[in-house]
């Protein structure tokens, strides 16, 4: 593969997949479950120590192997082929493409805002609660026109990524400003003043409203159960940084450039996502937070801000956000699947780069399962689902830094993860705590998402049976 990646690049790919729409929306769902603005920032600090951590274990491997496919490739070489097989069958299936799938339906609900007649516009076919709607069709053409930009070269994905990453890091930065310069009336400390005090608004009225009445104090095992809910937010809104892991094969210097990348990168989104906070949390109060209409907590902060410009400038931020973020997950999700079927493990045709030397046919198909998702309508639920699945995956790969320091202590490790074993440590009961609680407490984001991946199971032992039979015949 060409080396058309730099560093620089791979940063932007790095923050531009991570940055989608949940920043703008999350933190709604998280204040519900805390009704805190203490306890807000804290979740996002964990979450941040979490994932800088997770990056840091993953450069070691990134170094180990250097290679197109990334986490999948690392699967499958310290645990086997059964193991990074059930990650791409996850991948395929609904992580990656279900991801690409709601940031496109994110990029047009924000896009009705600028243009209302999406939102009124009859549905174009409907069949009891089955839909499909103008704002679906926006988003799978936002989904194939970035897939064809991908099928023209890495090249033309690298500048479009550039673009909107470096636009959306300013829009950002912007907004942190305004948030602290133009509000004139902080709601700081009084989003503060509750302290170490926390509080669960669940309660819905018949039409499914939430109560802003019905805040409920708690503490001990409820308030470490509203933690573990709240982190699905904010873990979903911290996922998709080891993408640059995928392209590897195509990054000058991955030895090194790789590592770079995911520590730089998820550091600096971090910040920017803790940064954020503090803005909602002083342009708006508690209820403004957890009560914004369809969750949209950017949009409400954001006209205290700004005033009436408030939602337009917003949905401009979300559409040139989303943009880039699906551009990215486009760019590495290919590679992936590409190497996969160079395994043997995917289809046949999503082996060979097409004449701008890029995986076209892994592009096309991921492309069309991501557009039939929107269709389906399923990709929120599926993806509540599999913020569980995704820090179990997370967790067995940086699992695998101790495994081969263990199994094979002499390999030649060009980057060793820093304080080795403290960090790999701290993700790994961070992680366990969290699966544990959502077990405990909130099971349907835990087995539904945990049956799909073993729904690959099956798949596996078929194709495997194939390739048995070939090598016989």
């Amino acid at each position: 593969m060409q080396k058309k990646l730099k560093l620089w690049d791979a940063i932007m790919l790095v923050m531009g997949s991570m940055i989608g729409s949940g920043i703008f929306i999350v933190s709604a769902d998280m204040m519900r479950n805390l009704g805190s603005g203490f306890w807000l920032i804290i979740v996002w600090v964990i979450t941040g120590i979490m994932t800088v951590a997770a990056a840091i274990s993953y450069g070691e491997l990134s170094a180990l192997f250097p290679k197109a496919g990334g986490q999948y490739t690392y699967l499958k070489e310290i645990f086997g082929r059964k193991m990074g097989f059930l990650y791409g069958w996850g991948l395929f299936t609904v992580i990656q493409t279900g991801t690409i799938a709601a940031v496109a339906m994110a990029f047009g609900k924000f896009t009705a805002y600028l243009f209302p007649a999406l939102n009124d516009a009859a549905p174009i076919f409907q069949s009891g609660e089955f839909k499909i709607t103008w704002i679906q069709i926006l988003a799978i053409a936002i989904i194939l026109l970035l897939t064809y930009i991908n099928t023209r070269g890495v090249q033309s994905g690298k500048i479009l990524q550039n673009i909107f990453t470096g636009s959306k890091i300013v829009a950002l930065l912007g907004l942190i400003a305004a948030g602290f310069i133009l509000v004139e009336s902080s709601h700081l400390a009084e989003n503060f003043s509750l302290g170490f005090d926390s509080f669960n608004n669940l309660k819905k009225d018949i039409t499914g409203n939430f109560l802003k009445e019905g805040w409920e104090p708690i503490g001990g095992m409820t308030l470490m159960g509203g933690i573990a809910a709240a982190m699905v937010g904010s873990v979903f809104s911290s996922v998709a940084w080891e993408s640059v892991t995928f392209v590897s094969g195509e990054i000058d210097n991955p030895k090194k450039n790789v590592v770079k990348a995911m520590i730089y990168g998820t550091s600096a989104v971090m910040i920017l996502y803790i940064a954020v906070n503090y803005v909602y949390l002083n342009a708006i109060d508690r209820d403004s937070i957890a009560f914004a209409t369809n969750d949209r907590v950017a949009v409400a902060a954001s006209q205290n801000i700004f005033g009436s410009a408030g939602t337009i400038i917003i949905a401009l931020l979300v559409m040139v956000s989303t943009f880039g973020c699906n551009n990215g997950l486009i760019l590495a999700g290919a590679r992936v699947f590409q190497t996969m079927a160079k395994d043997g493990m995917f289809f046949k045709a999503a082996v060979d780069n097409n004449k701008n030397e890029v995986p076209g046919n892994a592009l096309w198909m991921q492309g069309v399962w991501a557009s039939l998702l929107c269709l389906s309508g399923q990709y929120g639920n599926l993806l509540d689902m599999i913020s569980f699945v995704i820090v179990l995956f997370y967790m067995i790969t940086v699992f695998g830094v101790i495994y081969l320091r263990v199994k094979q202590p002499d390999l030649e490790r060009p980057y060793k993860t820093w304080l080795y074993p403290i960090t790999p440590i701290i993700y790994l009961v961070i992680g366990s705590v969290f699966c544990i609680l959502l077990l405990i407490y909130k099971q349907q984001y835990t087995w539904p998402g945990f049956v799909m991946v073993l729904l690959g199971l099956p798949v596996y032992y078929f194709i495997n049976r194939n390739q048995k039979d070939t090598k016989q015949s």
